[in-house]
């Protein structure tokens, strides 16, 4: 996801409008939450600048590989977190936890309060992933299979920590004999940042069901970020993870421009991460991410797979395979995620965005909706959306044989998901622009 302003790698423009159907803009002046048309309104995600570090540079562990493109001949670099696959090591990276507690009309909306969920999710614990019972349909709707005897092989083998468990199978490493493991620490949690939003940068909305979110100012917001990293003299060798809780970012300061659910940077502190930066040497380039917790009932049955921490899933695969937002890639495209445009960069979510499972167990939604009634859309689990290998931007096929096997077919898989991604598009090569 590129756009060069609140930098999750993007390199096209920021998420498409998603016409939130906001009463008019003249609301923004009023305290009364702006209603959201559910089949109107679109997620999307934004990149918050990027960086090119020296090898001598303080930074986030990584490592640098390349690949040709047999469909355009150009042998693509890359940088991705960690240590290289083809070396069978491990790398345990830092993480830093800084919550953001967010007040607008009034309404808090206080990231602290999910901090505990998304520690006990499967970004931070072991968990099964050989199977799962819901996916998402074509349509964005659950697709769920009842029978107990019967969930869908999602990645067989494959046990460990959410990102761990993806790159294993990106790199064909899912099997007893590797030992390659990209692994998150137990964070270190800081004490929550308040954030006051006037009524000039951002405004309530309200769901069809009534939950609540805030609509932010993505440049005004993407700023009050980046004076944090430099407030907390964070250690540059960690990630920094921004937490948010129901608050979603508009573009170009209009409130129906929404909704951007998370982004990921790189810079140096002293760079405002508003775009690419290259030091001298032993300099700190420090790589983040933010995203928001969503509460079950602010999408819609359409967007089934946006809620709890499908954001942050989206964002900590990105991360990993493009931690410094300028791994490029041959242009691609993807029907079900037309707001990104043409894109070429390595954002592996992107292409995915909207689809995705449920697994673990998840207790940290309230049962109810504000109304009192009992809330339809909370089903007690984690849900994690897709993400696409880099096989599929790479144009390696029609055998593909860098990636763990598709659950039909011998070879490799095109996303995590493989033969269940709904999407055709998606069980070969990415589509040119």
């Amino acid at each position: 996801m590129r756009h060069r302003a609140f930098s999750l790698p993007l390199t096209a423009a920021l998420a498409a409008s998603s016409a939130l159907a906001w009463t008019t803009l003249g609301a923004l002046a009023d305290t009364s939450p702006l209603p959201v048309d559910d089949d109107t309104i679109q997620a999307s995600t934004v990149t918050f600048g990027g960086a090119d570090p020296l090898t001598t540079d303080r930074t986030i562990q990584h490592w640098s590989g390349e690949t040709t493109n047999p469909l355009d001949g150009i042998t693509y670099r890359y940088n991705m977190v960690g240590v290289d696959p083809a070396t069978d090591g491990a790398a345990t990276i830092g993480v830093d936890i800084i919550p953001l507690d967010v007040t607008v009309d009034g309404v808090a909306f206080n990231g602290s309060e999910r901090v505990a969920g998304l520690l006990a999710s499967p970004l931070f614990n072991t968990t099964n992933f050989s199977f799962t019972r819901a996916i998402t349909k074509p349509d964005g709707t659950k697709w769920y299979r009842p029978a107990p005897s019967s969930p869908f092989p999602l990645s067989d083998g494959n046990s460990g920590q959410l990102l761990d468990a993806q790159m294993r199978a990106q790199f064909n490493k899912v099997h007893p004999d590797s030992s390659y493991h990209l692994l998150l620490d137990t964070p270190v949690v800081y004490d929550p940042e308040t954030i006051d939003v006037s009524q000039e940068h951002g405004a309530t909305m309200v769901s069809p069901v009534g939950v609540l979110a805030a609509a932010v100012d993505l440049t005004w917001f993407q700023t009050r970020v980046q004076n944090l990293i430099e407030k907390l003299h964070l250690d540059p060798t960690r990630l920094a993870v921004f937490v948010s809780k129901d608050v979603m970012l508009y573009k170009d300061h209009d409130p129906t421009h929404c909704c951007v659910m998370g982004g990921h940077g790189a810079g140096s502190p002293t760079s405002s991460g508003s775009g690419p930066v290259s030091g001298n040497g032993n300099q700190p380039v420090q790589t983040f991410l933010w995203s928001a917790w969503i509460s079950p009932g602010f999408w819609g049955p359409r967007a089934w797979i946006n809620k709890d921490i499908s954001g942050f899933t989206h964002e900590f695969t990105e991360w990993a395979n493009d931690p410094f937002n300028n791994n490029t890639v041959q242009p691609w495209k993807a029907d079900n995620a037309r707001q990104y445009g043409c894109m070429d960069l390595l954002e592996t979510a992107d292409p995915l965005v909207g689809v995705g499972f449920s697994t673990g167990q998840n207790t940290f939604d309230p049962a109810n909706l504000p109304n009192g009634a009992p809330n339809p859309f909370v089903e007690g689990k984690f849900h994690i959306q897709d993400e696409a290998f880099l096989p599929w931007f790479m144009h390696i096929g029609p055998v593909n044989d860098m990636t763990q096997p598709s659950q039909f077919t011998p070879n490799g898989r095109y996303t995590f998901m493989g033969d269940f991604s709904p999407f055709e598009w998606f069980q070969r090569p990415a589509d040119t622009c």
